[in-house]
Parts: C-alpha cells; structure tokens; sequence
C-alpha cells in the first residue's frame, strides 16, 4: 500500500469522474464551441455571483493572469510572505506583468486591514503604484488555515477606499467553504476577481477557473492566449470539473478529519517540535533540531509513505479524496508504533 500525503493534487480521476469525461460533448474551445467548457464557466460565474468565468490550464496561470488584469508594470502587489503567487509561481509577477510584492508577515498569514492600510504606498512619484492586494484561502504554506471572513470585508473597505483591486486564490477556496460554512457568493460579492483550483481538494486531473465582472475580466482570454493557455477539446477536463462540483465538494470534511487525527498522534511523538494548527485538510509540523529532516522523510518513504518537505525545516502533509480509510488506519498505526523502530 503507497500512503501519498505529498499533496491534494496527486489524485486521479475516479471512475465516474472518467465515464463523464468520455461521454462529454466537445468543441474548439478557441473558438468559443466547446459546450462543456461553456457550461463550466458558466455555473462557476454564477455560483460567485459574477458575469464571467475564464476556464484555466493550471491555477499558476489563473493567478497569473488576474495580477496582469489589475496591474500595470512597475505596480506593487501587497500579499503575505509566504503566498503562493511570490513563492511558488517561479518569479511569475516579475517576469509577467512587471511588479513587485510587499509581503505582509503576521499572524499566520491573516493580515487585517490595517495591516493593509500601513503597507500602501504614498502617491509621491518616487514609490511604486499601490493596485492589489491578494489574498490566499486557505493559506497552503500557514497550514491550511482560513480568513476570518469578517477582516475580509474590512479589508475590502480598505482596498475601495484607495482604488485597489483585490484579488483572492482561491487555490483551497472549496475546503475553506466546507471548514466555516460559507458559500461562494459571499466571497464573490468582496473580491474582484477569484480563481479556484479543481485539481487540489476536487479530485479534477487538470484545471482552474477565474472569474470576475466583465469589465476587469475583458482582457482575460487574450492573457490567457499570451500566456499559451489556449485549449481545443477542453470539454474532456471541464466534464471532469462539472462532475468534481456536483459529487466532491461535501466529502472534503472528511479530509479535514483525518488531518486532525494525523496531527493527534504526531503530537504524541517526542521527536515533533511543533505542529501547526489544523482547520483544514493541509499538517504542517517541524522536527526537534536533533532530528534529521531528510532521514525521517526516507524513514517514512521507506514504508512507502510519503510526505513533503517546506523548507526551513517545515513538513507538510496533505490528506485528499485518494487517501482511503484504509490507508488512514494503516498511517495511523504506523505513528502509534513509530516510537519502537527510530
């Protein structure tokens, strides 16, 4: 039995996920004819309460192409240290579309407004232009967790006090939703543009989506085209979507359970130095100093469980939709007994 807890997006297509992807109606989807990617976009717009949704490739180029519709060059994003979009985008804001980030370092990557309101720039011409803020929910590398959804709108009244757009990656939106019973139009009445991941928590083999109102998300496909985005048959991946949305979004508490009772017994262990907060479906815990970090990832690749490191000393685990009862039990009882074989 392989345990991977690398990452949410190592799932694979179920097998109603794969009989609704061969029986989906298809088109050229550069020419605007694809019938499922359009009735995609069209349920994820209005699920967020929004005139339009732009089916993505990868969220990277979702995220990529939102910073690029509310930015001109030389502009600073204002976001926390550890977002996706200035980690783990390879350089995308800089090389794309021209800015810099002021990254925001607080409270486990929930900045609050004012927060926001100290990190804008002044108008004098010798400072970069102030135009987003960006925010991640959950927040992967801050362990999953999630805003509080009440300093969101007060950021809100931050960002349309001076103009700025406000962007969110929604990468993990679906297990924030789940986790504080929320819904997708509150977030899309605050933000200005949202893209969501259907390949992490929902099981899809590929995709993201973004929406937006139709003005700022105007420019959207020809980005997309730039950026090389464009698909032909895409309706295969966006049936896949369809199928995630109707079938795999209740079902993520339960990895927000067994993520909870993982970060149980590795608290038990006296080789863990901390563990993170757990809301979610994302455990992130660090070693004692004494501890090799690489020898402990062998130890448990060698049962074949797999996890992934963070750097800087970080672990991370991630429970999803493949990661089965039974592989649960086994993970479980292989920490209970971890004691007896370090």
């Amino acid at each position: 039995m392989i345990i991977d807890l690398r990452s949410d997006t190592v799932t694979k297509p179920s097998k109603g996920m794969l009989e609704a992807m061969t029986e989906a109606k298809v088109g050229d989807d550069v020419f605007r004819e694809d019938p499922t990617v359009n009735k995609l976009e069209q349920r994820v717009a209005k699920m967020f309460g929004k005139s339009t949704a732009l089916f993505f490739p990868s969220g990277t180029m979702a995220n990529q192409t939102a910073i690029k519709l509310h930015t001109n060059p030389g502009d600073q994003v204002i976001c926390d240290k550890y977002a996706h979009i200035y980690n783990y985008e390879s350089g995308g804001a800089s090389f794309n579309s021209g800015v810099s980030c002021k990254l925001l370092d607080e409270n486990k990557g929930m900045f609050n407004a004012q927060h926001v309101l100290d990190a804008i720039n002044p108008e004098a011409y010798y400072y970069s232009k102030t135009s987003l803020v960006e925010i991640e929910n959950t927040a992967n590398r801050r362990g999953g967790t999630t805003w509080d959804f009440n300093e969101i709108l007060k950021i809100k009244k931050v960002c349309d006090e001076h103009e700025l757009g406000f962007h969110l990656d929604g990468a993990r939106l679906w297990n924030a939703l789940v986790a504080k019973n929320e819904t997708t139009q509150q977030y899309g009445e605050v933000f200005d543009t949202i893209s969501v991941c259907l390949s992490k928590g929902l099981g899809c083999p590929v995709g993201s989506v973004l929406v937006g109102d139709s003005k700022i998300m105007e420019n959207a496909i020809r980005i997309r085209k730039i950026f090389g985005g464009n698909m032909r048959q895409a309706g295969y991946l966006a049936a896949a979507a369809l199928y995630a949305l109707d079938n795999n979004v209740n079902r993520l508490i339960q990895d927000h359970k067994k993520a909870k009772e993982i970060g149980e017994e590795l608290s038990k262990l006296s080789i863990i130095k901390t563990i993170e907060p757990i809301e979610t479906n994302i455990v992130i815990f660090e070693l004692n100093n004494d501890i090799n970090e690489n020898e402990f990832v062998k130890k448990l690749a060698d049962n074949n469980i797999y996890v992934i490191s963070m750097g800087g000393g970080k672990l991370r685990i991630v429970t999803h939709m493949d990661y089965s009862d039974a592989m649960h039990e086994s993970f479980l009882r292989y920490l209970k007994g971890f004691k007896l074989i370090t």
